[in-house]
């Protein structure tokens, strides 16, 4: 009976990681359907996106204090439920506003869910070998869910709705319910949990109210205080964050961390892959379905060998490091992502497949070697007795660099379009050509197909969007290859060991 309920605390793990970390992929190929079934726009899209990231990077460092004050089994669980309400709010959604909660909900439970199973697999197991494999298990899993993720959402788009997207969760959220329910037992640690509420209400604040006011900045009707508040409420969020975490006797985020040099060019690193990385897979589905006019399921189908060369390298990862050495990795890795973001800036309309599916196999090699690489180096410039705290960091880091990314990125990508497309649709002698641009790019609503005018907008739109998404790709792109450079400067003769330990005034 003890074997089954091992098995049945494994799949549970598995699938719980499984849902979260499929719903950061699967969304995205439902962007463009998304925008058209609820009339949003794409200020909207990006909330579609980064409310659920928001909620994954400010509430991911009190899994760990929450499950060791409240009881590991009995939080997790708790978190497949309100995953599992999360994607029922969304799948019955009529309005972006409704919508928007769902992803929320979603954001809150995958945060506790993700880093919420390592410690039930670690406990579970006691022998080396066997807890090796159950989270080399566990890796695969989440792997496995970037992968499927955007083919699965593409059938599913285009066979069910968008709904389905959501939907899907459901089954797998109950079995995971039921199994997690016999198979894991409870295991708390009151006396080591960290509490710092404050601490993590200003981190959603500030992390909010940033994303809001960088995504304002791609609303051409914005008012000038709409982008200006907002972005003041941030910088004295991010102040008075810092400022309880500087002084509360168990902080959400410990700053001493960052003494470090190589943690803190670490965290830098993961931040940046976040925000270049991750979030290109939100510009991307939009260039080939909006610019390539790809279907849902077509796009899946391309985004899949990003992944597929991702995961293999992943798990290839533990080979490459017994021959190279972590920096060396780093640096290539962060270089690859560099140089294939960089290469985007050539796409247009009638780019070849081939030539795409090249480029997305370069980024999945660069991130496939960066992802565990940028995790090594975490660990191996922490205390032993901050790994944990310094893994959620790392992992909200990236969430959040992915939040601003998306935001940002954005709101350059927008308004980028919108002027190229005034100044094309001027130059065709379209009459209020500046309205027509604005519509085309952030509501993407286009003029009536009498006399050809459809055909002949599209085709202008298309070459707008496709220059300023390679434009912003030409961005994150030599970002990443910044941080390649620091990483080869920097990251030598010492900089990546394990620092001495943290004196004890300053714990």
């Amino acid at each position: 009976m003890q074997k089954y309920r091992i098995h049945a605390l494994v799949a549970a793990a598995y699938l719980g990681t499984f849902l979260s970390t499929l719903d950061i992929s699967i969304v995205n190929v439902a962007l463009p359907t998304l925008q058209s079934a609820l009339q949003t726009d794409l200020a909207g899209l990006q909330w579609v996106v980064n409310i659920y990231a928001i909620a994954l990077s400010a509430v991911m460092l009190s899994a760990g204090p929450l499950g060791d004050r409240y009881g590991h089994k009995r939080v997790w669980l708790g978190s497949v439920l309100l995953f599992v309400v999360g994607s029922l709010i969304c799948a019955v959604a009529g309005r972006l506003e409704t919508l928007l909660w769902g992803r929320g909900i979603q954001g809150i439970a995958g945060a506790l869910l993700i880093p919420g199973a390592m410690p039930i697999l670690t406990l579970a197991f006691s022998e080396p070998h066997q807890r090796a494999r159950a989270i080399g298990g566990w890796s695969a899993f989440s792997a496995l869910a970037l992968i499927s993720g955007p083919l699965v959402g593409g059938l599913l788009v285009e066979q069910y709705g968008w709904e389905s997207v959501f939907l899907v969760n459901v089954p797998f959220g109950i079995l995971a319910l039921l199994l997690g329910a016999w198979g894991i037992s409870e295991r708390k640690h009151p006396e080591q949990a960290a509490f710092d509420p404050l601490g993590q209400v200003l981190s959603m604040l500030w992390l909010g109210m940033l994303s809001y006011s960088l995504i304002k900045i791609g609303d051409q009707g914005a008012m000038f205080d709409e982008v200006l508040v907002p972005l003041s409420l941030a910088a004295v969020g991010l102040c008075a964050f810092i400022w309880v975490e500087c002084r509360v006797r168990r902080p959400l985020l410990p700053l001493v961390l960052f003494r470090y040099r190589a943690l803190a060019l670490a965290n830098v690193a993961s931040f940046v892959l976040g925000f270049a990385s991750y979030s290109s897979l939100f510009f991307l589905s939009i260039f080939l379905q909006q610019v390539q006019g790809n279907t849902p399921a077509q796009t899946g189908w391309k985004l899949m060998p990003q992944f597929a060369v991702m995961a293999v390298t992943s798990l290839l990862f533990g080979r490459l490091a017994a021959r190279f050495s972590l920096q060396f990795l780093m640096v290539s890795g962060y270089a690859l992502i560099g140089v294939a973001l960089c290469s985007m800036a050539t796409f247009t309309p009638v780019t070849t497949d081939g030539v795409i599916v090249a480029v997305f196999v370069v980024l999945g090699l660069g991130a496939g070697l960066s992802v565990p690489a940028t995790g090594m180096m975490v660990m191996g410039g922490t205390p032993p007795e901050y790994s944990g705290i310094a893994s959620a960091t790392m992992n909200a880091l990236r969430q959040t660099g992915m939040t601003l990314g998306i935001a940002f990125l954005g709101s350059i990508m927008s308004l980028c379009a919108v002027h190229q497309l005034t100044l094309a649709g001027k130059e065709a002698g379209f009459a209020n050509a500046a309205t027509m641009a604005q519509r085309a790019v952030t509501d993407n609503i286009f003029p009536g197909q009498s006399n050809g005018l459809f055909e002949r907008y599209s085709s202008l739109y298309q070459s707008a969007m496709a220059d300023s998404f390679g434009l912003v790709m030409l961005g994150a792109g030599t970002l990443c290859l910044i941080v390649s450079g620091l990483l080869l400067v920097f990251g030598a003769k010492g900089a990546i060991s394990t620092p001495e330990a943290i004196p004890e005034n300053q714990q």
